[in-house]
């Protein structure tokens, strides 16, 4: 937040609007000088007299929040014309989505290799050895494993281990690269 008056130079929308910056300027505290784009973009998007008038209506207190705001959604909408932050929040939340899938393969495969890595509690004969590998025959019972998926070479889940379902085996949700970017809000 600088002003402009202690400077000598207007701030960035005075400047680019080629008009002398007052000492009570309201673009000032929030178009410093040193940030010309900032001012630039916003009023590409919104219009310096929408922005003026949009100021004005604010209390002094919220309007860097506003201006925040204004700066990051012009922002976006340079840089993504149709979908300005919407396109943006719509990648972030289908990068969540991976990578989530990917969390929950990996917790698959943690749940398989631990189930493989029990020892059973079957009683051993004297003189034989007490480690036996775990084979269908002698695995216990509540450590079965069941198929839940077909990609991948098949991930398994001990039943009722985990609180949620796999969202790859969900048929109501659509994959997460069909469409082209549309937003689904």
């Amino acid at each position: 937040m600088s002003s402009s008056s202690s400077y000598n130079s207007p701030c960035a929308a005075c400047k680019l609007l080629r008009r002398k910056c007052m000492p009570g300027c309201i673009f000032a505290p929030y178009f410093p000088p040193e940030e010309p784009q900032k001012f630039v973009n916003v009023h590409k998007i919104f219009g310096a007299s929408n922005v003026t008038k949009l100021l004005n209506e604010l209390l002094p207190h919220q309007r860097e929040d506003a201006v925040n705001s204004l700066a990051y959604e012009a922002e976006a909408r340079v840089r993504d014309p149709v979908y300005g932050c919407v396109g943006a929040i719509t990648f972030l939340q289908r990068q969540v989505q991976r990578l989530q899938k990917e969390l929950d393969a990996a917790n698959a495969d943690l749940i398989r290799f631990a189930c493989n890595d029990i020892p059973t509690a079957l009683p051993q004969a004297p003189g034989t050895s007490s480690f036996q590998p775990l084979t269908p025959r002698n695995r216990l019972p509540e450590f079965n494993r069941r198929n839940i998926g077909n990609e991948g070479g098949g991930f398994y889940q001990v039943p009722g281990a985990l609180p949620y379902s796999f969202p790859w085996n969900d048929a109501s949700s659509g994959d997460i690269n069909d469409g082209g970017g549309e937003g689904g809000m």
